[in-house]
């Protein structure tokens, strides 16, 4: 067993390629069809053969140890292990180490199917290997290349590591064979090089100036007919890289250098040629100027500045004032059938604001929107920037929203374009006032038709084509799904809300409508310090300040080019404008922030922007306006010294902000940044001419060296000119009448055939798909998020956050969106989706409806005809409704060019308005989730908005039998629907309602079987009706509440709910036995087990599952969940708050919350040990290597969770050699590891390390410093599924010597993990058998039934018997993997046992953990 674990704990598995730590795709499918996975990166259930091919195979593992050479472009080499000496090299060469396998057998065995099918079949055996290429800028020590050599390895299988192709010698062995090697572009480093840069750079390696990995396929040809054909080379090629991000390497890197030769500034003949040479060069660089901007521009530098525009003033221009970033056409006049409106769609908006501002401190003016908030006691550094201890602080923290789409690049290449949206939206979120705090998050996606193979969807029109140049709807909601969850995974922020939805059909006019441009949507929550929420005004003298990480040449022209129709544009352009997301450096940058943040009054950020769509031109601009500045482009951090003026101006690299300073902050700042390994630069100064003026000093001393005049300034433009109050467009629109067809559903179809499809439809279906590879515990401060009830169930209609640790007051927030039914009726659409945000927020208890405010996002093909006019309809209807309501929009965002060419036609997406309903929370812990909970006791009523209507339009039902309808559902009565609210809330407030669930996609019944598939339990339901039929009776989507009541307090709420004129009826009994029986006018239609029924609920998501992990499991989890019963938790204990003896007491035992760049758990595990009675201290690796401070001083060190180098080279190996190879450090941690007075916790990546270093189980047990080395160490590898997971899982707490397990043993009970390298690998057996016989193996994952267990997915990473944790034979060292500190306080738990003898207000069982660590310490 062990040597088969061996061979496949470190192999990276295809699924890592495809999404996650490691992104570059292993297999990028074409159109529609994607290759499923199957990959498990653990032990190999079977051995898939491959055929046999008549040559010597590869030797994967070498019999006898042997001497690594180096081999160092230029054929210098060295032998590790010799004398340190220098390795003679020219600069900046190419040194190359190769690693196998870089995927295992059951991925290749599959890959090898579809490579056989999709480009020959003559293709009959396939190797694999990754390449590490690695840029010097001088040579390497032997002792160095030892340390690199230990970074690109694995610690147990030193062998697979080599110098020399493990694939070229296999194709020396003369059979016909071809290699294949693809990986990064080169035109700019990839975020995983810069991560494994700054590893080498904290273990000493400074020569190391890039590293890339490429991946090498070995083709086995049938020898027969000779070599494979060049096309088929070429369809290979294509098959395994992305085109968008990568490239095939014909040869082996010699150089990271390119051809690439910076361009020079050059003007255009404006003045001489007129529009004409506007219009060639808006061609040329496809600015997206339309005839208003063509017109303006020339008279703008013909007549008025009279002289010829920069190209680097016309890019300026194009991306600083294009749609999307100027929004032109929400503030332009509209002329609807030759009728001017009255207002622009901007006023129409803020017209809800004027009319209800009450709550509103920050709209429509900033990065975000926020509303006043509530003062709380907040945990923060006592001397922000420093190392310091942590405190409580009073402090009026203000509730924060904003929401962006990023739809444009997730349709070119969906992984990285949903990377940077979702982190350009989380720099909006930090960069609002003078800085904020970011929380937590939502998302949504918008695709097309699925088209999966195998699947049920008879509604997909399989003759729609596909445009080429934008990647297939599946694959855009896998790729993008998994770039926006791991950004944010990586970045320490949950998704905790979101929405779903497919489309693609051709409409009764004959016009087809689908998402080819998809959406998608990233929201994101936070709070702001009430003294920050102004920005301060530029004043003469200030600094210009650009923090973050370095200039690539990376999305040049993004904001026009999300400005157009896709396929107007270039392809090559489109190329261009693909970005690049770096979640570490955009968690470095928030660091820095929050820093300056924490400081309150003193904080030194006198206005921060964040830099997004247009780059330098558009943040720089921001920031200076009105005064103006002259800023050096040369000051400009670069990591492309390639970058033209144009470029490093213009491109809109992520992770950066500009914020303004005074000048004597300008050393407190760097500080900030040098402990955040941030760089920071000062572009310029504040001048006060109003202008903006862009130098290139590196030109200006050339020309001053050679005793030339200066050249003028790239850019000089008056700030009024460009930024100001430019001249308003005119946008004209007719309005189109749309053909409708009534709903027809053919007579014999009962209703379990319509829910066979319902059930089955994206918009429908189970999101477990996306909730289970998203983080939705980081921070400890959701209260509540997606997955509900004793199953964990994605079922949740409004999401909630905690402010601190230690009050109840916080945020919610909630989405409506309606997009089919806009396709009848825009303006009903618009008062749906207001609707529906208003039914998912009822359920968490609200200081008013009147505090409601929303983010309106606009996703529309505005600028074609019918689209335009349908979009201000749905404006005036939002408008109208969110008044009477008392609500309010506060900000938002649009995309108005949602439409693509596909064989020869212009599709349209579906008009679409997301609303982001956000508002304060007097106390998280009353809300009320969907899962039915009362058994036999349970009595479902339903109040019902539409006052008895029953209308089919747009629903599900009509989607699943490809028709739309023609009677659209709409609020008919908002009056109605605000009594409802306040109705609703009553009965919150007095806990009488235990489960609630709005109606919202497939109707009435569908709201009532998700509630019963939460509940894992059944119901009874009776409806009648004389007007309407069942099918409209169930399937009707009319806005309404489901709420389940107990018997005892029918009467009760009937009254309350009578007296505030809201009628009720009684639809059903909720019952104990898991069956769902339905009659209708008293004939029987339903009587079907809830498991049947949620099987097919969750099958598309199963499905879309078997893309993104190993489909055993996937398998697992499907057929597990048929049997599965709410887990039987027990407790050896009571939880109690900390004595107060120890929280009051004036010294502290000092416990070091110790970070690496990376680490995103610091916060919440200072705030569990400051719960427990201890002084918790942030303490970064930077300050232990600066020796701002000692170990010496503390008791105990925790090493925290997140992503230290975002995983790069494994989980925490960076982290670790930043210890391991500084020696003075090393001893520093060793000392403190032997002192009897010390305690140490690791908790996932921070479990990870202490693994690494060796701490558990320990030397005497075994593993680094025991006697077998690293080769017998102990690891934690990748997950089993292959993918992140993120459960409450089910643990129980054995026997062991572990301090802070004590008293908890017996216990089994529910906890957060999330992880993707989880696994507990034991390549030593005689280890793992020292560690069960010395019982140090505390915590197991378990069953329902509370039995440790392999299977998955109670077992989420597949560890052998369960193992969760290890500690040391002493008990003194603890490392485990799932996170008790996001768990120690009950309204932590989405869900825990009515037995329970607990306060959701108070701590939970987990907090005795840290009581334990502060007993022992006293």
């Amino acid at each position: 067993m062990f040597e088969e674990m061996a061979a496949a704990a470190w192999e990276t598995t295809a699924l890592e390629f495809l999404h996650g730590s490691h992104r570059q795709s292993l297999f990028v499918p074409r159109n529609r069809s994607i290759w499923r996975n199957r990959v498990l990166s653990g032990r190999l259930r079977s051995r898939i053969h491959l055929p046999r091919i008549s040559t010597n195979r590869i030797s994967f593992r070498p019999s006898c140890q042997v001497k690594v050479r180096a081999s160092v472009s230029g054929d210098v080499s060295s032998v590790v292990g010799e004398e340190p000496r220098e390795v003679q090299m020219p600069t900046e060469k190419v040194l190359h180490f190769f690693r196998i396998p870089l995927i295992q057998e059951s991925a290749l065995a599959e890959l090898l199917k579809s490579v056989q099918t999709k480009v020959s079949s003559r293709i009959v055996g396939l190797k694999t290997e990754q390449c590490f290429n690695i840029g010097l800028d001088s040579g390497l020590s032997s002792e160095k290349l030892s340390v690199l050599k230990w970074l690109l390895g694995e610690t147990y299988e030193p062998d697979n590591l080599g110098t020399e192709s493990f694939l070229d010698k296999e194709k020396k062995s003369g059979s016909t064979m071809v290699v294949i090697e693809v990986g990064p572009r080169l035109s700019f480093t990839t975020a995983w090089s810069a991560n494994a840069v700054s590893i080498c750079r904290a273990c000493g390696l400074t020569e190391v100036t890039r590293i890339e990995r490429s991946r090498r396929y070995l083709l086995y040809i049938e020898a027969e007919n000779g070599s494979l054909p060049d096309q088929q080379v070429n369809e290979f090629s294509a098959m395994v890289h992305d085109r968008m991000t990568e490239c095939v390497y014909s040869h082996k890197l010699t150089s990271f250098e390119t051809s690439v030769v910076p361009e020079e500034v050059r003007s255009v003949p404006v003045v001489e040629r007129g529009r004409k040479a506007l219009e060639e060069i808006n061609l040329k660089m496809g600015l997206a100027f339309d005839e208003q901007d063509l017109e303006y521009y020339t008279k703008l530098f013909r007549d008025d500045i009279k002289r010829n525009p920069t190209t680097v003033e016309l890019f300026d221009i194009a991306q600083s004032n294009s749609e999307h970033s100027r929004h032109w056409f929400f503030t332009g006049k509209i002329v609807v059938d030759g009728q001017p409106m009255g207002r622009t769609l901007m006023q129409v908006v803020k017209s809800t604001l004027q009319a209800n501002p009450s709550n509103s401190v920050i709209g429509f003016k900033d990065n975000s929107s926020a509303i006043k908030g509530f003062m709380v006691k907040q945990l923060r550094p006592v001397q922000p920037g420093l190392t310091c201890p942590l405190n409580t602080s009073p402090r009026d923290l203000d509730i924060l929203f904003t929401a962006e789409t990023h739809n444009f690049p997730c349709a070119v290449a969906p992984y990285p374009g949903a990377e940077t949206g979702a982190g350009g939206r989380i720099r909006d979120t930090h960069a609002t006032g003078r800085g904020s705090f970011v929380v937590a998050s939502t998302a949504g996606y918008c695709v097309g038709n699925l088209n999966m193979e195998g699947s049920y969807a008879p509604w997909e029109d399989p003759s729609f084509s596909y445009p080429s140049n934008l990647a297939s709807p599946l694959q855009i909601l896998i790729d993008a799904s998994n770039g926006a969850s791991d950004y944010g995974n990586k970045f320490g922020e949950p998704v905790i809300q979101g929405y779903t939805r497919g489309f693609g059909m051709r409409l009764p006019n004959g016009e087809r409508r689908e998402w080819l441009k998809p959406i998608m949507f990233s929201g994101g929550i936070g709070m702001i310090d009430d003294i920050h929420i102004s920005k301060g005004e530029p004043d003469i003298g200030m600094l210009v300040v650009k923090i973050g990480g370095p200039a690539y040449r990376i999305g040049m022209g993004g904001g026009a080019a999300s400005s157009m129709v896709s396929g107007q544009n270039n392809a090559e352009l489109d190329f261009n404008a693909v970005q690049r997301g770096d979640a570490e450096m955009a968690q470095k940058l928030y660091r820095v922030v929050r820093a300056c943040v924490e400081m309150g009054e003193k904080n030194p950020i006198i206005s921060i922007h964040d830099q997004g769509a247009g780059g330098n031109c558009n943040v720089v601009k921001e920031i200076i306006y009105p005064e103006g500045a002259e800023i050096d482009i040369r000051a400009v951090v670069v990591g492309d010294h390639t970058m033209s003026v144009l470029e490093i101006w213009g491109a809109e690299y992520q992770e950066q902000d500009a914020i303004l300073v005074n000048p004597e902050s300008r050393g407190l700042l760097q500080s900030i940044c040098d402990r955040e390994r941030v760089s920071m630069a000062v572009i310029g100064t504040i001048s006060g001419e109003g202008r903006v003026v862009l130098v290139d000093s590196k030109v200006i001393e050339r020309c001053r060296s050679n005793g030339l005049p200066p050249p003028p300034p790239a850019v000089d433009l008056e700030l009024e000119k460009v930024l100001g109050d430019m001249p308003q467009k005119t946008f004209q629109f007719h309005r189109v009448v749309h053909t409708r067809d009534p709903l027809v559903i053919a007579p014999g179809i009962t209703v379990m055939d319509a829910l066979k499809r319902v059930l089955r439809l994206l918009s429908v279906c189970s999101k477990r798909f996306l909730t289970t590879k998203v983080d939705r515990c980081v921070t400890g401060l959701v209260a509540q998020q997606q997955t509900v009830g004793p199953l964990q169930l994605p079922l949740s209609d409004v999401a909630v956050i905690a402010q601190t640790y230690s009050d109840f007051t916080g945020g919610a927030c909630a989405i409506g969106e309606q997009p089919i039914k806009g396709l009848l009726d825009p303006k009903a659409m618009a008062r749906l989706a207001v609707g529906e945000a208003v039914t998912n927020l009822v359920w968490a208890k609200v200081t008013s409806l009147s505090d409601v405010k929303a983010s309106g996002n606009w996703m529309y093909a505005a600028k074609l005809d019918g689209e335009g006019a349908d979009m201000y309809d749905a404006a005036i209807a939002l408008s109208e409704t969110m008044i009477e309501l008392g609500i309010a929009i506060d900000g938002g965002k649009d995309s108005l060019s949602m439409a693509a060419h596909a064989s020869g036609e212009v599709v349209k997406a579906p008009g679409n308005l997301v609303i982001s309903a956000y508002v304060t929370c007097p106390d998280i812990t009353k809300t009320v989730t969907p899962d039915l909970k009362l058994g036999d006791d349970g009595v479902l009523l339903l109040i019902d908005l539409a006052k008895g209507k029953r209308r089919l339009g747009g629903s599900a039902l009509a989607h699943v039998f490809d028709q739309v309808g023609d009677d659209c559902p709409d609020l008919d009565d908002v009056s109605y629907l605000k009594k409802v609210f306040d109705g609703v809330q009553d009965l919150l407030s007095d806990e009488l309602i235990s489960a609630g669930h709005d109606v919202s996609d497939g109707g009435v019944i569908v709201n009532l079987l998700e509630m019963a598939f939460a509940g894992n339990c059944g119901i009874r339901l009776d409806f009648t009706s004389a007007d309407y039929s069942l099918f409209q009776m169930l399937f009707a989507e009319e806005l309404g509440l489901v709420l389940e009541i107990s018997k005892k307090n029918l009467d009760t709420v009937m009254g309350k709910l009578d007296n505030a004129g809201i009628s009720a009826e009684i639809i059903g009994q909720v019952t104990a036995e898991p069956l769902i029986e339905l009659t209708f006018n008293g004939v029987g239609y339903l009587n079907e087990k809830t498991s049947d029924l949620r099987d097919m609920w969750e099958e598309t998501s199963f499905q879309l599952e078997k893309f993104q992990r190993l489909a055993s499991c996937v398998d697992l989890e499907k057929e597990g969940l048929k049997s599965r019963h709410a887990p039987s938790w027990a407790l050896s204990f009571t939880p109690s708050f900390t004595d107060e003896k120890y929280m009051t007491v004036t010294s502290k035992p000092k416990v070091a919350v110790i970070r690496e760049e990376g680490s995103n758990g610091d916060r919440e595990m200072s705030a569990a040990f400051f719960a427990a009675g201890f002084e918790p201290w942030d303490v970064t690796m930077s300050d232990l290597l600066n020796g701002v401070i000692s170990l010496q001083e503390f008791r105990g060190v925790v090493f925290v969770g997140g992503f230290s180098y975002a995983d790069v080279l494994d989980s925490a190996k960076g982290w670790s050699a930043s210890i391991r190879f500084n020696k003075p450090l090393l001893k520093q941690f060793e000392e403190f590891y032997e002192r009897p007075d010390t305690f140490s916790l690791g908790v996932c990546n921070g479990c990870q390390l202490m693994a690494l270093l060796g701490w558990v189980p320990g030397p005497e047990v075994g593993g680094v410093f025991g006697v077998g080395g690293d080769p017998s160490q102990p690891r934690f590898v990748h997950n089993e599924s292959g993918r992140f997971e993120c459960r409450f899982t089910s643990v129980t707490i054995k026997d062991s010597p572990a301090l802070m397990f004590k008293g908890m043993e017996g216990s089994t009970l529910g906890v957060w993990a999330a992880h993707g390298e989880g696994r507990a690998y034991f390549p030593d057996g005689g280890v793992l058998d020292r560690v069960l016989g010395s019982n140090l193996a505390p915590l197991r994952y378990c069953d329902d039934d509370g039995k440790p267990t392999e299977v998955y997915p109670f077992n989420l990473n597949g560890s052998p018997l369960g193992i969760a944790a290890i500690c040391s034979p002493d008990g003194r060292h603890l490392a485990l993997m799932p996170h008790p500190e996001r768990s120690f306080l009950m309204w932590q738990f989405p869900w825990y046992p009515k037995h329970w003898n607990v306060d959701k207000k108070g701590p939970s069982p987990w907090l005795r953990m840290f009581q334990n660590a502060r007993e022992w310490c006293s």
